[in-house]
C-alpha cells in the first residue's frame, strides 16, 4: 500500500475522527483508524461501535491496500511532520510515514480485525441547510443531563412534525432541572424520519462538528441509526433505545410576571454576578420592584455582587431565585436585541423565550429562597 497526500487534508482527515476513537477499551483495535487505498483516493473509517465516520479524500495512489493505525500517533506524526506532502507506505502491518527529510515508523493491525462498518447507501436521506442544525443543537445541548446513569435525557430529543409539504425540525434536551426546546423554521421539503429518536451527547458532539462545517448536509435515520452525509462525509450515530419524557407536559400553561428585557444589559449583569459564584452555589436573587430589577448574589466564600438595572415593571415587588449559569445559558443563544422573561410565581418554573416567535424557550426551575 503506497499513497502520497496533501499534509494539511490528512491531518484534517485524521482530526475529525479523534473524538470517535476510543480512550480506554479492552479492544485495541477501537483506538485505531483504517485507512483504504483505492484509485485515487483514500477513505478513512472510525468508530467506537456506536459512532462511526467514513470520510474520502484525493490522493495519488501507487499502490492499492488498507491497513489500521493508531488514531493519535498518526495524528501526532503528521502534525509535527514537515512539508506540504506527506509519503504514506505500508508492508507486512509495518506503516513508513516521510515528508523531506523527516522520517516515521509504526505498527499497524490488520484491515480483518476492524469493525465492519456498512455505508447504509439505502437509507432514505433528506436535504437541509447544515445552519438549521446547528442552530437547534446550539439552543437545547447546553440543557442536556450530563449522568450519564440518566440514559433517557443524556442526548437531545429530535423529531420532525409534518405539515403539509412542509417539515419542522424540532429539538429538545433536559437535565431535571430546566428544559431547552428548538424549533425550525417550516422547511420547503418534507422529511421524514418517523417517531422521535434520542441522539446521544457523544454522537450529538459529532453532529455538530459535520454541520458546522458544511452549508448542506443530508441526514436521515436507519436501523436505530441517525446518519448525516455531507459532501465526502458519513457519520453514523446509534441512537438511545429508551423513552424520552413527555417534555409538553412540562411547559407552563399559568402566565406569571412578562417581563421584556434588554438581552445584552441583561446578560451581562448576570455574568457579572457569575464572578462570584462557585460549583457549591451559583444562585442569583433577582428582586423587581416598579421600574427597577436588582440582582444580588452572595458567596461565603468568595464574596457578594450586587447591580440595578431598569426594567419596564409596574407591579408588587417579588423575590425569586435561579442558577445564574441557567439564566446565562438560555439567555446567550438568543440572537435578538430583546428576550421574553416570564416569572414562576412562588417555586413554579421561569420560562426565558424569543420575542417574535416560538422558535425556542428554555424553561427553568427556581431555587428555594
Amino acid at each position: 500500500m503506497k499513497f502520497e497526500i496533501n499534509r494539511e487534508i490528512f491531518l484534517d482527515g485524521i482530526q475529525k475522527t479523534l473524538g470517535i476513537v476510543e480512550k480506554k477499551t479492552t479492544m485495541p483495535i477501537l483506538n485505531t483508524i483504517l485507512i483504504n487505498a483505492e484509485k485515487n483516493k483514500i477513505k478513512i473509517t472510525a468508530t467506537d461501535r456506536e459512532i462511526s465516520l467514513i470520510s474520502d479524500y484525493e490522493a495519488n495512489v501507487s499502490e492499492e491496500g488498507e491497513i489500521a493505525v493508531l488514531a493519535k500517533m498518526l495524528y501526532d506524526m503528521v502534525r509535527e511532520i514537515p512539508g506540504e506532502v506527506v509519503d504514506f507506505y505500508e508492508k507486512s502491518k509495518t506503516v513508513k510515514i516521510s515528508s523531506q527529510r523527516t522520517f516515521y515508523k509504526m505498527s499497524g493491525y490488520s484491515a480483518e480485525e476492524f469493525p465492519v462498518v456498512s455505508p447504509d447507501d439505502e437509507a432514505p436521506l433528506f436535504k437541509i441547510n447544515g445552519s438549521v442544525m446547528k442552530s437547534l443543537i446550539n439552543k437545547t445541548a447546553f440543557a442536556m443531563s450530563m449522568n450519564e446513569t440518566q440514559k433517557n435525557i443524556n442526548g437531545v430529543f429530535f423529531e420532525v412534525s409534518i405539515d403539509g409539504v412542509s417539515s419542522i425540525l424540532k429539538m429538545v434536551a433536559t437535565d431535571g432541572h430546566r428544559l431547552s426546546l428548538a424549533k425550525s423554521a417550516p422547511l420547503e421539503s418534507s422529511i421524514r424520519i418517523g417517531r422521535g429518536v434520542i441522539i446521544p451527547k457523544k454522537g450529538l458532539i459529532e453532529v455538530r462538528k459535520v454541520v458546522d462545517e458544511y452549508n448542506e448536509v443530508m441526514i436521515g435515520v436507519a436501523k436505530n441509526t441517525f446518519i448525516v452525509r455531507a459532501d465526502n462525509v458519513l457519520l453514523k450515530v446509534g441512537l438511545v433505545d429508551a423513552d424520552y419524557p413527555d417534555y409538553k407536559k412540562v411547559i407552563p400553561k399559568e402566565k406569571g410576571i412578562n417581563l421584556v428585557l434588554d438581552r445584552e444589559t441583561f446578560l451581562h449583569a448576570l455574568r457579572r454576578m457569575s464572578v462570584v459564584s462557585s460549583e457549591r452555589y451559583g444562585g442569583v436573587i433577582l428582586s423587581f420592584s416598579k421600574g427597577k430589577l436588582v440582582l444580588n448574589s452572595t458567596n461565603l466564600d468568595k464574596g457578594e455582587a450586587m447591580e440595578e438595572i431598569d426594567v419596564d415593571y409596574d407591579g408588587e415587588a417579588v423575590d425569586c431565585g435561579f442558577n445564574v449559569s441557567y439564566l446565562i445559558d438560555a439567555i446567550s443563544v438568543i440572537d435578538t436585541d430583546q428576550v421574553i422573561f416570564d416569572v414562576g410565581l412562588g417555586l413554579k418554573p421561569s420560562v426565558v423565550r424569543n420575542v417574535d416567535d416560538d422558535s425556542y424557550l428554555c424553561i427553568i426551575m427556581p431555587l428555594k429562597l
